[in-house]
């Protein structure tokens, strides 16, 4: 008999994880790594100092299991009230992001409703109706690209259910729409030619020339962009074909995943430059001004004011499409702060630094060709329990670069398995809030998720693999 894989519900699987981490508290030794002040990318950043870290005892009492009991000098593991406390101080900790999820769902609903969307859709498809995997091949590099070069990433989450549309009116299922705007997103993050998110910072902390070392990293953003698109291309062609069973196959269909004929009127064309400024306006503002999450969704809320003065909607209409963009956006915004809550449980009882003291310790003991992948995994793994890009790399980079020194590979090659590993396992890791969020969005579920990208994922790693075994053969730096 064939068993299949069924996951609860996402806020129970979630919440099972940070009843597991609370276990660990209790089993795993608490330590902490000095931390030192750095202005990295114009920001005051907190940074591990390698080879400052100390065992703190544990205090442990009845008190501490079910309430805090905390003692100066001692590390208190997770208590059950702990337990419950990091879920509303996740969504404290993420609500720049928790808003920037609603505003776009809100404003993206009220331009949906606008019809602008459907009008400009219909012309695409009618303009490559002979040849779709043409336009799929555009869009594809197009988000690839944006991510692998400007760190796009979470302001793709608005345009998943309009792929979704896209694939469906060409004949192809839920999933294909959805994988159309994700894979791309993770490939081009993932190989980071120049993102500002991972690699220049990793380099930064790594004393690195920002950019450097960029050929290999083209090259493999290269191999990566067609290795994902065929392989969503045969998963296409077997479902239209009627050869495959799709994945998504008993999702519930809405009526907005037909596109109808709509003719392009002055104010489609009108909101469509709005948004099309707007747009490249917040991405410009993030790489050259630094913009974050807020400034983000104070241009997104712009983009949805002028969009409601523009269309012929009353004030009721735009805020009755508005509220239910907020309706939408509930579970995805809300699933980010429950994930965050992971890594506050092993943040506050102090086990965090002391994986990472493990990893490093024993990868030193490992030969070089080995310690690099070796790397990739620590890497990795450390991603389930610290999802943010930036977060990671400020923990671990100060720990890989002297232990790269140590081992006799180059900085360059530290830095690659810091962005390998970060950047592929947010594929699969479900303590990537953004990943559940977008497949929320999508109307997804995690496990067929897993079922469509695994395959391909482990095609990725081993090419991540093959790539840390070229840069020590190369001397990459």
């Amino acid at each position: 008999m064939k068993l299949k894989l069924r996951l609860p519900h996402v806020f129970i699987f979630l919440f099972s994880i940070i009843v597991v981490c609370s276990v660990l508290s209790y089993v795993i030794p608490s330590g902490v790594y000095k931390r030192q002040k750095k202005v990295i990318n114009k920001i005051e950043q907190s940074v591990v100092i390698s080879g400052s870290y100390n065992q703190i005892p544990k205090h442990i009492s009845p008190k501490g299991v079910l309430l805090e009991d905390r003692v100066e000098g001692h590390a208190e593991p997770t208590s059950v009230f702990s337990v419950l406390t990091s879920v509303p101080k996740g969504l404290e900790q993420s609500a720049s992001l928790i808003f920037f999820i609603f505003m776009i769902g809100a404003v993206f609903s009220v331009i949906v409703e606008t019809k602008t969307i459907h009008a400009f859709l219909s012309g695409l498809i009618k303009r490559f109706e002979r040849k779709p995997v043409i336009l799929f091949f555009l869009i594809y590099v197009l988000v690839s690209t944006g991510s692998a070069f400007m760190g796009i990433y979470i302001e793709l989450i608005p345009m998943i259910p309009i792929l979704i549309i896209l694939a469906k009116q060409n004949g192809y299922d839920r999933m294909f729409g959805f994988a159309l705007g994700v894979l791309p997103v993770y490939v081009g993050w993932s190989t980071a030619t120049t993102n500002p998110f991972t690699v220049q910072i990793a380099q930064q902390i790594a004393e690195l020339p920002i950019g450097s070392g960029m050929g290999l990293r083209f090259i493999v953003f290269i191999i990566a962009i067609f290795m994902g698109f065929f392989y969503l291309l045969r998963y296409g062609k077997k479902i239209k074909n009627g050869t495959g069973v799709s994945l998504t196959d008993s999702m519930e269909v809405t009526s907005g995943e037909k596109i109808e004929h709509v003719k392009l009127t002055k104010i489609h064309i009108r909101i469509l430059v709005v948004l099309v400024i707007g747009y490249a306006g917040i991405l410009s503002a993030v790489q050259f001004m630094g913009w974050g999450l807020i400034e983000m969704t104070a241009g997104f809320l712009a983009i949805g004011i002028v969009t409601m003065l523009i269309s012929d909607f009353s004030g009721d209409e735009a805020m009755v499409h508005f509220v239910n963009g907020l309706k939408s956006m509930i579970i995805p915004a809300l699933i980010v702060g429950v994930a965050r809550a992971i890594s506050i449980v092993m943040q506050e009882s102090m086990i965090m630094d002391t994986i990472l003291y493990g990893f490093s310790s024993a990868l030193s003991a490992l030969p070089k060709s080995l310690a690099a992948i070796g790397m990739l995994a620590f890497q990795s793994f450390l991603n389930f329990f610290i999802p943010s890009a930036s977060g990671q790399a400020l923990v671990s980079m100060p720990l890989m670069t002297p232990l790269s020194d140590l081992l006799g590979l180059s900085r360059q090659t530290a830095v690659l398995a810091y962005v390998f590993g970060d950047g592929f396992s947010n594929m699969v890791i479900p303590t990537n809030g953004v990943l559940l969020a977008m497949l929320g969005v999508g109307n997804v579920p995690f496990n067929k998720w897993i079922r469509f990208v695994f395959p391909i994922f482990t095609a990725l790693m081993i090419l991540a693999v093959a790539t840390m075994i070229v840069a020590i053969l190369i001397g990459y730096k």
